[in-house]
């Protein structure tokens, strides 16, 4: 185990502005040492506001930094590929947003890449990191509802309910726009993480908002990508799991997880449409009481809590990430947990577009 520095480079600088940036100044052992915007301008204003001693409109100069040792990469979907290869081409580890990349055969080259080169990856898969999701994940496995009879997930919210909204890259399929993308890659890891593997799925995926406006001419342009998701999954334990994910859903209910079994029930859940990660808390009730709101441990609580929820999780994310670096291995959730995500989110447009079930591979 070492304490020294790792020097990291921000590639993208929307969420990652708002995110990467104070997560991984927060954190003691990275130093964001260089960030890149395709505008060389806009990547000095940048680094200016947040003491970052370099700044570039170039992935090759970034890369070629030697204080640069890691990379983190928020970019949309449809730049993960290309900019995630020159990453690990130049043997730099690897921090990368979901979903992955815009199909599993992307996905799988790019964690072949982190094998090859031994770099270590990390996947923002956050509410693994939640100190709710954490209590709930300990209940899970200490078999607090016996054996599993349905897993009902809801996450119902109002971001892109507003048909005013401007057309942009979210509205495009090719591009890795829509709430499967945003929101069930998310969904697919979790599900892995909490009750494993998957045998086989369903889904229709519809567009409620079939037009946008353009950006720079107000004209109605089409969109082509989700805002709807209704998937039905197939545990390989047998146990059925429904999902129905939405981002067009005015007042919808909020992001909710509830688990059903023989020995009691769990119930996981967020009504705050502002912010997807703070307001979760959870549920309980063994067979024949009533369901009563949990405690959570002070073991799982978050050693600082930011005013962006989304922060505090990604500082263990990162701590992962460092960890991992320190012992030259990928920790969970890594880019192998990012394929497996992909996978199924491009298992989901198979189905959606055969109108059949769809068979996991093992």
């Amino acid at each position: 185990m070492t304490s020294s520095k790792i020097g990291v480079a921000v590639v993208g600088t929307g969420f990652g502005q708002k995110v990467h940036i104070p997560g991984l100044q927060a954190h003691p052992r990275t130093e964001v040492v260089a960030v890149y915007h395709r505008d060389l301008q806009k990547a000095q204003a940048i680094a200016q506001a947040h003491n970052i001693p370099q700044a570039s409109s170039s992935i090759t100069e970034i890369l070629s930094l030697p204080t640069v040792d890691a990379v983190s990469v928020s970019t949309p979907p449809f730049l993960h590929y290309e900019m995630a290869t020159s990453v690990l081409d130049a043997g730099k580890h690897l921090l990368l947003e979901k979903p992955t990349a815009l199909n599993v055969k992307e996905a799988r080259d790019l964690y072949q890449r982190s094998l090859d080169r031994r770099v270590v990856t990390s996947m923002n898969f956050e509410f693994r990191f939640v100190p709710a999701w954490q209590h709930f994940a300990d209940l899970l496995a200490s078999n607090y509802v016996g054996q599993k009879r349905l897993i009902k997930i809801d996450w119902l919210v109002s971001s892109r309910a507003d048909a005013s909204r401007p057309w942009n890259w979210y509205a495009r399929k090719e591009q890795g726009g829509g709430a499967l993308g945003a929101l069930a890659s998310h969904t697919f890891d979790y599900i892995a993480w909490l009750f494993g593997d998957v045998d086989r799925l369903t889904a229709r995926l519809s567009t409620a908002i079939p037009n946008r406006p353009d950006p720079s001419t107000g004209d109605l342009k089409p969109v082509d990508s989700d805002d709807t998701c209704n998937i039905t999954l197939e545990l390989t334990d047998g146990t059925p799991c429904q999902i129905c994910i939405s981002s067009v859903t005015t007042q919808g209910r909020g992001h909710w997880i509830e688990v059903y079994g023989d020995r009691g029930t769990l119930v996981l859940g967020s009504d705050n449409q502002k912010d997807y990660v703070h307001g979760f808390k959870l549920w309980g009730a063994p067979l024949g009481q009533e369901l009563v709101e949990l405690e959570i441990p002070k073991q799982f609580a978050f050693e600082q809590v930011f005013t962006d929820g989304r922060i505090a999780p990604f500082i263990r994310v990162v701590d992962q990430w460092v960890l991992g670096i320190d012992r030259q291995e990928s920790l969970p959730p890594s880019l192998k947990e990012g394929v497996y995500s992909q996978l199924l989110m491009d298992l989901a447009h198979e189905s959606n577009e055969t109108g059949t079930w769809v068979t996991v591979p093992k």
